[in-house]
């Protein structure tokens, strides 16, 4: 019984979780009382997915060290430069403009290797890629977004490098731990079960990321939908500019690099601020999570499209 409601929940993932952050926005006590899964609904989803991931795609890209570097390099390094130098001219907020800077310093969300089977993407290529991002953002985001950005945070790059460490050597370690003890061929067959646990713990950080964010759409509506409207151009900007450098490599790893640029594991680093950062940063964090769950239904016709012409000159 409780497989198959799990298994329920893991194929209705996209709606679910976009309920659970409007539900933290409409029901602010719900919120509140999930804020202790903040670090348990980021540690462990994160896990989960590095134990499902399939770690052979790795040899797939073996030979391919030069392409793993230059997509690592433009997903850890040139993406935040890029957004500190379109943002400075804008005037936006200094807070707003600080979650874009990290939000382009973060490595892709693990799901974007889940995301790009259904819309028919290079998973084995986003396998590599978020298994290298996410295991090297704890070096590269502290020094480019504090030191080389000059970013305003109330926390230093060494300390924020050894909390992101932390966070993500628990996650590995834990992946490491379950592959060891856990056959592969177990967990594949209870796929969509592993899929309900994630998408039940992810609810949680849903809720929990939206506590204290009603009252700013109360208090400061313009601000709000200013900050809405921003994650949805940025997740939007870098998919498109992604895509369009990369697509000589093709249409299908173009679009790939493109879904893991702009989906990016903010949640990480929130957790790795520990309230630290600008509250207006932590908002721009909870609400970058509304075009994560929206946007990859809304481009399916188009990346099928995509795909399907690709499919036909080949």
């Amino acid at each position: 019984m409780a497989r198959a409601f799990l298994e329920l929940i893991g194929r209705h993932a996209t709606p679910i979780l976009a309920g659970g952050v409007l539900l933290g926005l409409a029901w602010p006590a719900l919120a509140e009382l999930a804020r202790p899964m903040l670090v348990p609904g980021l540690v462990i989803p994160l896990a989960i997915a590095l134990l499902r991931l399939d770690w052979g795609a790795l040899g797939a890209y073996g030979r391919r060290i030069g392409l793993i570097g230059l997509l690592v390099g433009w997903i850890l390094l040139a993406s935040p430069v890029l957004m500190a130098a379109f943002t400075l001219p804008l005037g936006l907020p200094e807070p707003l403009r600080a979650g874009l800077v990290l939000m382009a310093a973060s490595a892709p969300i693990v799901s974007a290797a889940a995301l790009s089977l259904i819309l028919g993407l290079d998973a084995a290529l986003c396998v590599v890629v978020i298994v290298a991002t996410t295991a090297l953002v704890p070096f590269t985001l502290p020094p480019v977004a504090l030191l080389l950005l000059g970013l305003e945070i109330a926390i230093g790059p060494l300390e924020l490098m050894g909390r992101l460490m932390l966070l993500v050597g628990i996650s590995f370690l834990a992946a490491g731990i379950g592959r060891k003890l856990i056959r592969r061929e177990w967990i594949a067959a209870r796929a969509r079960m592993f899929d309900g646990i994630s998408v039940s713990i992810l609810l949680m950080f849903a809720l929990a990321i939206m506590a204290g964010k009603t009252e700013v759409l109360l208090e400061r509506p313009a601000f709000f939908f200013l900050v809405v409207a921003s994650s949805f151009v940025a997740n939007l900007a870098l998919q498109a500019l992604a895509a369009f450098i990369f697509i000589r490599a093709g249409r299908r790893r173009g679009l790939s690099v493109g879904l893991m640029s702009g989906n990016r594991n903010m949640g990480l680093v929130l957790v790795a601020l520990a309230g630290q950062a600008h509250f207006d940063v932590e908002v721009f964090f909870a609400l970058a999570q509304i075009p994560m769950y929206v946007l990859p239904a809304v481009l399916l016709p188009l990346y099928r499209r995509v795909m399907r012409g690709e499919d036909q000159a080949t």
